[in-house]
């Protein structure tokens, strides 16, 4: 029997994958409920836009395939690379350096345990 998913997507989010992972592994494999409790406790920048991808899965679950609330649980969580903008910084002597402001492709799966 294949469980139902739900997923949720944010993309070109204007924070560093890197960052974002962070946060995103202490959501991996928990409860919905849990999960957004220590998204709320934790004071990073991407926890906010994470929890908005997490409800924004949940509210899928429940509103286009049925699912049960209370027995969801974070079965995927994960940040891909999202295109890099280009900025530049000047530097001594006429030279520039460049500064590269990353972006991140957030994407959340809930499943029914």
């Amino acid at each position: 029997m294949e469980t139902k998913q739900a997923k949720s997507v944010a993309r070109t989010v204007r924070i560093a994958p890197r960052k974002a992972r962070i946060v995103i592994d202490l959501i991996r494999g928990k409860q919905v409920g849990e999960a957004i409790a220590i998204l709320r406790l934790t004071q990073k920048a991407a926890s906010p836009v994470i929890e908005k991808v997490l409800k924004s899965a949940i509210a899928n679950a429940e509103h286009n395939y049925e699912m049960d609330v209370n027995n969801l649980v974070v079965s995927q969580a994960f940040v891909d690379e999202g295109p890099t903008l280009k900025r530049f910084r000047p530097r001594a002597q006429g030279r520039a350096s460049e500064i590269k402001k990353r972006t991140s492709h957030i994407t959340v799966v809930v499943s029914e345990k």
